[in-house]
């Protein structure tokens, strides 16, 4: 197999499980009366999609923590645990992801006297 199969296998794979986290993040934080019955359904019904992706190893670090954060996700279907506190648990993870993702992103250079020195 060649390297632009994998590549596009992992980039499927990726946006898969973006999908699938912005799906449920979406859902919990928007829907009003949810139970754990419906929470249950729409993770089955994710996974559906996500399962039609071959699954692939994923190396770096922010794929991987989202990798983790779905597993817990679907992990929750099998468990008795409140609603409300699933829901608490599962939209901090993701704003810590997030988090992390953004500070790799975006660096505050505003307070680097070395951008300005030009300007002097």
């Amino acid at each position: 197999m060649g390297k632009q199969e994998d590549n596009a296998k992992r980039l499927r794979y990726i946006r898969a499980l973006e999908r699938f986290h912005i799906g449920m993040v979406n859902y919990l934080s928007k829907v009003d009366d949810i139970t754990k019955e419906k929470y249950d359904k729409k993770v089955l019904n994710s996974k559906k999609l996500l399962d039609r992706c071959e699954k692939i190893q994923l190396y770096k670090g922010e794929y991987a923590s989202l990798e983790s954060l779905i597993t817990k996700i679907i992990s929750e279907v099998d468990k008795e645990n409140d609603i409300e506190e699933i829901k608490k648990d599962i939209l901090y993870q993701s704003n810590q992801l997030q988090k992390s993702i953004n500070n790799r992103k975006y660096k505050k250079d505003k307070h680097q006297n070395s951008k300005f020195n030009d300007w002097e």
